[in-house]
């Protein structure tokens, strides 16, 4: 019964950690269209589009200019790949979110949502439904080991080495 509930308990938590893995995956977009925004504006003011001025650091004979222009392809390769998973996240079943985040995680968003992350009560029919879950796989688990435990004792007995309880000890 303990392994049951632990599982229930476990797993009920699965919807709340997509929640709050996709909160942070709003917030780091939100920095992420800022400094997006900002290259983009000085780019046009200067009379070039995006491709260009990363094309510019690209070609530039200034090591530091070449590493901003690889930092800023980055930044928006991130912010696809974010943006990506927050609609797929958007568009999931709520029974299916916790295994949108565990596809294809972002690495720093993922630490910091675990290393912050709050357990809560699951209200919801997912998070329900997730706990449901835990309890019937803590129950198979300890199914497994007691089965596990029964088949050892057995076989002990049958070598002769655990004498058999008295009728008593029943």
């Amino acid at each position: 019964m303990a392994l049951a509930l632990m599982g229930g308990i476990f797993f009920s938590q699965a919807p709340e950690f997509a929640q709050q893995y996709r909160q942070r995956i709003g917030g780091a977009l939100d920095e992420l269209k800022i400094l997006i925004s900002e290259f983009d504006a000085q780019a046009n003011h200067n009379g070039l589009d995006r491709q260009e001025a990363l094309n510019i650091y690209s070609a530039s004979s200034e090591r530091f200019l070449r590493n901003r222009g690889e930092a800023m392809r980055r930044t928006f390769g991130r912010y696809e790949a974010l943006a990506e998973q927050q609609r797929a996240l958007t568009l999931a079943p709520p029974f299916t979110k916790p295994f949108v985040v565990m596809r294809n995680p972002d690495s720093t968003t993922f630490a910091n949502a675990w290393r912050d992350f709050v357990p809560a009560v699951p209200v919801d029919f997912a998070g329900l439904v997730w706990a449901a879950s835990g309890l019937f796989c803590g129950w198979l688990v300890a199914v497994f080991f007691g089965a596990m435990r029964r088949g050892v004792v057995r076989a002990v007995r049958r070598r002769g080495r655990i004498p058999e309880r008295s009728a008593a000890m029943r």
